[in-house]
């Protein structure tokens, strides 16, 4: 089956002498693992289109036993430089698409999930958003919709401590902004130390306990930094 759909780029690494792999959040498909033959050859601009967190336009022939899909074509849809240039929001970005890519399961379609991923993206580039509270905004929208969503007023899951939220009424106000699901309603004003590192370790702590394997992710011990 031929597949022509939206997708951003996770991750990419070389195989063999002339090909790379990349793994794209396509909008059509989910993620979905892709092999781009000849990518390395000097005559081909392959490389260019799959390097994270580009957003392209993938053609590709769709065989479910397959573990690798072989490209057919490829463009670029829309260019984000801003996030490039700006060594905080690359930071962030590139954890985003790594707990994306260590979350979804493979050929599993979530074309809501990726419409907010791009929402994200594209406000790293064209907004004011404080940063942080993207991110914030991405995790909430992953646990809600891989269906863990917080539970503000009943906190409480088996063999977890979470932070207090209730302790700090910024918290409680942010967090049910974030988990409204509108991107439009994030709060501009900024935050304090104390409420960042609330929120950030509520969410984090989260994830690690419905997702096996994000505590591996080294990038955040950096970016756990830059939430507060």
């Amino acid at each position: 089956m031929i597949v022509n759909t939206p997708a951003i780029v996770l991750k990419s690494f070389s195989y063999g002498e002339s090909s790379i792999i990349a793994r794209c959040f396509s909008k059509k498909n989910g993620k979905v693992s892709l092999i781009i033959k000849g990518a390395k050859s000097k005559k081909s601009p392959k490389v260019s289109y799959f390097q994270p967190p580009n957003y392209i336009d993938i053609i590709y022939n769709f065989k479910l036993n397959r573990e690798l899909q072989i490209l057919s074509k490829v463009s670029f849809r829309e260019y984000w430089p801003k996030i490039l240039d700006d060594l905080y929001k690359i930071s962030l970005t590139m954890t985003l698409l790594e707990i994306t890519d260590k979350t979804l399961s493979d050929n599993y379609p979530d074309p809501s999930l990726f419409l907010v991923l791009k929402e994200v993206l594209k406000a790293y580039n064209d907004t004011i958003i404080d940063p942080k509270m993207l991110f914030w905004f991405y995790e909430c929208a992953l646990l809600s919709r891989l269906g863990f969503q917080p539970n503000l007023e009943d906190p409480e899951l088996p063999g977890l401590v979470l932070p207090n939220i209730r302790n700090d009424s910024n918290s409680f106000t942010i967090l049910s902004t974030l988990l409204s699901g509108n991107i439009n309603e994030i709060p501009k004003t900024g935050v304090t130390k104390e409420t960042s590192s609330v929120i950030s370790n509520y969410l984090w702590k989260l994830m690690c306990y419905h997702f096996d394997g994000l505590s591996t992710i080294k990038s955040f011990s950096v970016v756990k930094k830059l939430l507060l």
